[in-house]
């Protein structure tokens, strides 16, 4: 009986040692598999961050984003404070935010955004919410030209979050295409509310805001183009 164990022990021993050598054979693949997939999937997070700045623009339109106000308000009050525009339009997308001991109620989130902006110093006679709700960033782009058109204004600044100005500022200007009216866009930087481009892969939120920012783009040159 003990022998046999031996025997069995013997067997198993040479069939740890060929597992362990395929372990370590393989772990220099996977260590560069990974490697290259975090240089790619940072490639992919940053090519969605477009800039395209105005010395001066007659509004700043802060997209609705829900969660992702505060960013967005807090960078909207700095360009207003920089002189380099006198307004901030604010996109309404009718979402309701947690309950707030200060209202007591469940504001939306156009009305945080408010408040955040009064916070950051801008008066509340330069922060306008545009009347109609939106459910799109095409819904936004088509608003805003219609207030544009009718206020007579000759340029915007966007500000939105850092993964989605790429699709923004493409769908701003081809709605405003032939209107004569300058777009530009300021992102937040990741970071604050949206992880950074080096570590998006590692949260579910991440994987929302960039590999589903891909399918939305997407979905909106075959649409829209």
């Amino acid at each position: 009986m003990n022998s046999e164990l031996v025997s069995i022990g013997r067997m198993r021993s040479p069939l740890k040692l060929l597992r362990g050598e395929r372990v370590r054979r393989a772990l220099p693949f996977a260590l560069l598999a990974l490697a290259a997939w975090a240089f790619v999937a940072r490639a992919a997070a940053e090519a969605l961050i477009v800039t395209a700045e105005l010395p001066r623009a007659d509004a700043v339109v802060a997209l609705a984003g829900s969660s992702a106000y505060v960013e967005r308000a807090r960078r909207a009050a700095e360009i207003v404070r920089e002189g380099r525009a006198p307004k901030v339009l604010l996109t309404d997308d009718g979402q309701l935010s947690g309950w707030s001991n200060e209202s007591e109620s469940n504001p939306r989130f156009v009305e945080r955004a408010a408040a955040e902006l009064a916070r950051a110093g801008v008066p509340s006679a330069d922060v306008e919410v545009l009347p109609q709700t939106v459910s799109s960033t095409q819904d936004e782009a088509l608003l805003v030209r219609e207030y544009a058109r009718e206020r007579g204004l000759r340029s915007i600044m966007l500000v939105t979050s850092g993964y989605h100005s790429r699709r923004a500022l493409w769908t701003f200007r081809r709605a405003f295409e032939g209107s004569g009216v300058r777009v530009g866009i300021e992102p937040v930087a990741p970071g604050e509310q949206t992880p950074t481009p080096g570590t998006w892969w590692l949260s579910p939120r991440g994987w929302q805001s960039v590999a589903g920012e891909y399918v939305k783009l997407v979905y909106y040159w075959l649409r829209y183009h």
